[in-house]
């Protein structure tokens, strides 16, 4: 009975909730970074819905040089394992985007992962050693993720093609 009990009490305290969204949460935890930073013309919006969960949509132009649109969170994780994985509960539109993660906030460039949602309500597993570098739609010659601090969390969409869509977010655990 108790090695069932120590594996059990292991599992909870390495799940690590990064974002459980609710009624109680705020939009303002999160900032939309759209192409307007460089002159594009996208337009993402993040709004919390009638169910608490977070809700991420908008338009990607591919006007002016544009082509994504994004929404970041600010988080202070230390102690984290590169052998974990980010756990995301959402229901998608069936697009392509990508879940980005800073191990340090300042740093210029982020790790990223693209998933394909499916339009129904999904949990995605990604392991933290999955993320690749990038920075400005450009992959970078360093390793993968291997930090052990986590201080930013982002959504993003940039499938090089305009369109509408929607992302709904219930859960972002570090498991």
């Amino acid at each position: 009975m108790k090695p069932i009990f120590i594996l059990l009490l292991s599992f909870t305290l390495t799940s690590t909730k990064l974002y459980q969204f609710s009624e109680e949460s705020k939009s303002t935890d999160w900032l939309v970074v759209n192409d307007g930073v460089m002159g594009g013309l996208s337009k993402g919006t993040f709004q919390l819905n009638e169910k608490g969960n977070g809700v991420f949509q908008g338009y990607v132009s591919l006007d002016n040089n544009g082509g994504f649109s994004s929404i970041r969170h600010r988080c202070n994780f230390s102690s984290v394992n590169p052998n974990s994985s980010i756990v995301l509960r959402l229901k998608g539109d069936g697009k392509n985007y990508q879940f980005r993660i800073k191990g340090n906030r300042r740093d210029y460039y982020s790790y990223k992962n693209t998933f394909r949602t499916s339009g129904k309500w999904e949990t995605i597993k990604i392991p933290l050693h999955e993320f690749s570098p990038t920075f400005r739609g450009r992959e970078l010659a360093i390793p993968n993720f291997d930090k052990n601090t986590l201080q930013e969390i982002a959504f993003l969409i940039a499938n090089e093609k305009e369109e509408e869509f929607r992302l709904e977010v219930d859960y972002i655990i570090l498991e």
